[in-house]
């Protein structure tokens, strides 16, 4: 008798989790275009940070890191990962938003 084990469930949640990680809504400044077209090519629900506010309610934010601290003042406007893209190409940051999701 061969048994072939059932997967289905497994691929079931593979699937599941991949969908729910599609939908992480991420912030990004105005200035990376590349970044966004490549997250949203991903699945992912990007916001254009043009104020603070836009930072509310994003599982993740992606900021140029030009103007970082200025004035030495350390308060935040979002809970999730702050990812700093200087110096990064767009596919370097999808890495880095995707290990933060997870």
């Amino acid at each position: 008798m061969l048994v072939i084990p059932n997967n289905s469930d497994k691929l079931r949640q593979d699937k599941l989790e991949e969908e729910v990680f599609c939908m992480a809504k991420i912030g990004v400044e105005q200035s990376l275009t590349q970044v966004q077209q490549v997250l949203r090519e991903k699945g992912h629900d990007v916001v254009e940070l043009k104020q603070e506010s836009d930072a509310q309610n994003c599982d993740c934010c992606v900021v140029t890191g030009l103007d970082s601290n200025v004035m030495g003042m350390q308060d935040t406007s979002t809970k999730g990962s702050v990812i700093d893209a200087n110096g990064l190409s767009a596919d370097e940051v999808c890495q880095q938003v995707e290990s933060r999701l997870q």
